[in-house]
Formats: C-alpha cells, sequence, structure tokens
C-alpha cells in the first residue's frame, strides 16, 4: 500500500509541475478515476512533441536551379612573345629572294633602265649601265653611300663611286657607271650593291640574293668577213653656259656621227640622277655622217656632267661632257 501511494503521489506531483507550461487556453475534459492518469500522459506527449520541434532543423526555403545556359568556349590566349611577320619575300632577278622588313636603310630594285641582261657588244666596247633603285628605308641617302662593285666581272667598273645627291625616303634614284666589255667572246656578270657611311651593305627587297644588283652582257666578235652593220662611231660634246653662276643655264651639244642609214635612239644621263621625257631623243640618219643632239639644264652650279648613252643601235655610252660655270 504504501508503494502505491507513494507513486501516486509522485505522479500527482509531476502533473502539477508540468500544468505550470501548459498554454493558458488548454482545458481537461476528461474526468473519472483515470484523470490524474490521462492529464500526465496528455503533459508527457505534449513536452516530447515541443522537445522534438526544437530538436528538428529548419529546412532551407527551397530555390530554383538556374537552367544550364550553352556558352562559347573562350579562345585560348597566345603565350610568349609574339614575332612581327616580315614583309613578304620575292623574287627579283634569277637566284634572288626576299629580305626582312626595311629599316633605316634599305632599298628596292625597280628596273634596267640601259643594258637588257643578255645584250650583246663587242670586245672593247664601252656602255653605261644604269639601275633603278628605290629608298624604301627611313634614312636618306647622301653621297657618303656608295655604289661599289661585289663580284662577279668588274668590266672595267670603278671599285666604288659616291653617289651625286640625296635621295629621301621613298624617292627613286637611277644610279649609273661606266664600264667596257671583255675582250673575250662569253657571257659575264658582275654583281654590284649600296653601302652607307659605315660600311654596312644595304639589303635589296627584290631579289639578287638580298643583297646584289647585277648587269649581265654577252660578248660575241664579228666575223671579218661580214658586212658591217649600222652603228654610231663616235661622238662629239661642245658646252655653253649663259647667265651667272648659281642661276645659269648649261646647254649641250653632241655631235653624233653614224656609218650609214638609220635610226638613232639616245638617252641624256645626268649626274644628279634625273630623268625625264627631255632626256630622251632620235635622230634619223637618211645616209652616213654626223648630226647633233642638243641637251640643255638649268642649274649654276659646277662639277656636274653629263654623259650620252646610245640606245639603238650600239647599246653603249660615248664619252662625258663636263659642266663648269666660268
Amino acid at each position: 500500500m504504501k508503494t502505491i501511494r507513494f507513486l501516486t503521489l509522485f505522479l500527482l506531483l509531476a502533473w502539477l509541475i508540468s500544468a505550470c507550461n501548459l498554454p493558458a487556453s488548454a482545458t481537461v475534459t476528461q474526468t473519472g478515476p483515470n484523470m490524474v492518469f490521462t492529464a500526465a500522459a496528455q503533459t508527457v506527449e505534449a513536452q516530447l512533441t515541443q522537445n522534438a520541434l526544437l530538436i528538428a532543423p529548419t529546412p532551407a526555403p527551397a530555390t530554383a536551379l538556374p537552367l544550364a545556359t550553352a556558352t562559347k568556349p573562350a579562345s585560348l590566349a597566345p603565350t610568349g612573345t609574339l614575332t612581327p611577320i616580315p614583309f613578304p619575300q620575292t623574287t627579283g632577278q634569277p637566284g634572288g629572294t626576299g629580305s626582312p622588313t626595311p629599316g633605316c636603310d634599305a632599298a628596292r630594285f625597280v628596273t634596267d633602265v640601259t643594258v637588257p641582261d643578255g645584250t650583246t657588244y663587242q670586245p672593247g666596247d664601252t656602255f653605261i649601265k644604269t639601275w633603278r633603285l628605290k629608298n624604301i628605308g627611313s634614312c636618306a641617302w647622301n653621297t657618303s653611300y656608295t655604289l661599289v662593285f661585289d663580284s662577279g666581272e668588274a668590266m672595267g667598273g670603278p671599285a666604288s663611286m659616291a653617289l651625286t645627291g640625296t635621295v629621301a625616303p621613298g624617292q627613286e634614284i637611277d644610279i649609273s657607271v661606266a664600264l667596257k666589255a671583255p675582250d673575250k667572246d662569253g657571257k659575264y656578270r658582275g654583281y654590284w650593291q649600296l653601302r652607307n657611311a659605315a660600311g654596312e651593305r644595304l639589303p635589296i627587297e627584290k631579289g639578287f640574293e638580298g643583297k646584289s644588283f647585277y648587269v649581265e652582257i654577252q660578248v660575241k666578235s664579228t666575223d671579218s668577213g661580214s658586212v658591217g652593220k649600222f652603228a654610231v662611231t663616235s661622238v662629239k660634246f661642245n658646252v655653253a653656259h649663259s647667265g651667272t653662276c648659281g642661276a645659269g643655264k648649261y646647254t649641250i651639244t653632241a655631235s653624233i656621227t653614224a656609218n650609214q642609214p638609220g635610226k638613232v635612239t639616245y638617252t641624256w644621263i645626268r649626274s644628279d640622277g634625273a630623268t625625264g621625257p627631255a632626256n630622251n631623243g632620235s635622230i634619223e640618219f637618211d645616209k652616213a655622217g654626223t648630226q647633233t643632239a642638243t641637251f640643255e639644264w638649268t642649274n649654276g652650279a659646277t662639277g656636274l656632267w653629263v654623259d650620252l648613252y646610245i640606245d639603238n643601235p650600239n647599246h653603249q655610252q660615248f664619252g662625258r661632257a663636263t659642266l663648269n660655270c666660268p
């Protein structure tokens, strides 16, 4: 009995303590002898439920997953140092290749003004070879730049010859050199180049192994029994100056002698390299004899010169007229 009483008192005391935590609106409707046990059970159940709510984790709010979006792959960035591409390699006369992007000093071969490759000469004939070059560098050429013989057959040309004026970047110049055909029959080629004041070779963009341009001729003796061909046999010069030194004009007269009828074409070559329609001319010979050709140069400077090149029939330079102001 004592045990039953003790258990009853314990349950009643537990119920009283739990009742303090019930909501104010909670009411007990059950009656009868089991009221105490029922209320105690409900109190325990409520307490367990409340504790469960406190322990259960709060779920995170639902978030919509983003839709996958197709994207273009990023291109791979280059690594290392990029090397600039040189200008296209070009080819000029046989065996030539291009050269790198021009710097301070660089030239481009434009054309053969006189003596096309393979021109035929008699042994010992003299002629003028003229090349047209363009300054494609960033530095101007002046009289410290020289035309120099490089290799092959020199054909009696000078070892070096200074330019006679200034050639700005982008300008062209005709460079001439007096040469002589070798004494023996055969094919001959001589290479030439431009050098600056430091003795450095100017790269040539178009051809000639990137370093040189050349003259190529064929030497062939005339058979002793053959009939003579039309030719210019001699040229004599007369130079007159009018006006004052520094502001005058030179008049050059060339007396051209031919051995038989035919047409002579010629080119005046100035020491400053200037060209133009006035530099070219022709004369018709109806018989063997001498006729004159005249050239005027408005310039009062002294120490200039003019050559006369016979394009047809000789392909030959005859003498030089030196221009000095009196």
